[in-house]
Formats: structure tokens, sequence, C-alpha cells
């Protein structure tokens, strides 16, 4: 074996004695867990953002910020372009992804120049996460279109009335979340552009599941 020759060193007021190499140990526990069990904290923990977005309150704001991802905001992405494409010219699932991405960055970059501490990745997490309430209003809709036959206006009305609320409760959602990323002085400027983001998803709901 190869013998270490003990030294001593001094830099300053830091002083040690140095006699054996000094080793990086892998701990490769979290490799060894199975995929099962991986998807399943996975499948929670989407879950659990989820409960947040629907009861929003300022406790779960960390979470979604700290612990982000984009699996929640991607599955409803292809719920709602998949149900826009089958409405009577609604908009391609591609158009609907870019307007998605496209409205996330603007929300973000808006951020960002206001002095806001929010990441790019954290914005789509979050805008994506909430607008579950919009993609339920979607599908009350589209089951509306499907149960109920005539009577145009009450079917209008119904989505309508629907679509409002869910707009409301993702606005709201979102702003527990990014609100108090903007200072407070620049907070209106902030969600703006936000809700903004959510008006237009809410009209394409509205526009193209009838």
């Amino acid at each position: 074996m190869a013998e270490f020759e003990s030294t001593s060193y001094s830099f300053g007021d830091l002083s040690g004695e140095m006699d054996q190499p000094i080793m990086t140990v892998c701990d490769d526990d979290d490799f060894d867990e199975p995929v099962r069990e991986t998807i399943m904290r996975d499948l929670r923990d989407v879950g659990h953002k989820f409960k947040h977005v629907v009861f929003p309150l300022k406790e779960g704001s960390n979470l979604l910020l700290r612990d982000w991802d984009l699996w929640g905001p991607l599955l409803l992405c292809m719920v709602v372009g998949a149900i826009l494409h089958e409405g009577q010219g609604g908009p391609h699932f591609t158009q609907f992804f870019v307007l998605f991405w496209m409205g996330s960055a603007v929300v973000t970059l808006n951020n960002k120049l206001l002095g806001g501490t929010i990441s790019f990745f954290q914005s789509v997490c979050v805008l994506g996460y909430c607008i579950a309430p919009l993609v339920g209003a979607l599908l009350f809709c589209r089951i509306v279109l499907i149960s109920t036959q005539g009577a145009f206006l009450l079917r209008f009305a119904l989505r309508f009335v629907v679509t409002l609320v869910a707009f409301g409760w993702s606005s709201r959602a979102a702003m527990c979340f990014i609100g108090d990323t903007a200072p407070s002085d620049r907070r209106f400027l902030a969600v703006y552009p936000m809700v903004l983001f959510y008006f237009i998803i809410s009209w394409l709901v509205i526009t193209y599941s009838g």
C-alpha cells in the first residue's frame, strides 16, 4: 500500500494536518429505488400541487415555486389542445402549445423586467398548473354540448358562467403563487399580463367548445 507522509500546512488562520488522501464517497441509494415507487412518488407530488391550485393558499406557494415540474402543465396542455382541436375551426394542438409557451414567456419576462424573482420554468409550472379550473370548465362545456340538444342560449349561458368562474379561479390561484414574486409597488403591472393570459384561454374555451 502507498504510504502518505504527514504534512503540516498553514494559511493565515487556517491550519491542519493532512495524513491521508481525500476520498469522495458516492451514495447511489437513489439509483436502487424501484421504478414503480419513483413513478408513484412523482404522481403524488403532481396531485399535491393540483390540490394547492384547487384550494389556493399562500402557504402552498413555496411548493410550486421550489419543487417545480412540467408534468402537470404538459398533461393539461395535451388535454386542452386535443379538445379544442375537435371543435369546429378550433386551434391545432401545436398552435395552443405554442400559445401557452409564448404566453408563459411573456408573463415571466414582464415579471423579471419589473424586478421579480421568478424563473422561466417556475412561471411555466405555476401557469400550467393553474389552468386546471379552465380545463375543468372545458370538459364541462363539452359534456353540456353532447348531452343538451337545442336551447342554444341556455347552453351558451351555462358555458359562459362556468368559464367565467374558472377564469377567476385560475387567476386567483396564479396570483397566490406569482403575485408576491414582484415588488409590491409594481404588483398590478406583473399580474395584468397573467390575467390577460388566462382571459385568452377562457375565450378559446367559450368559442371552440360549443
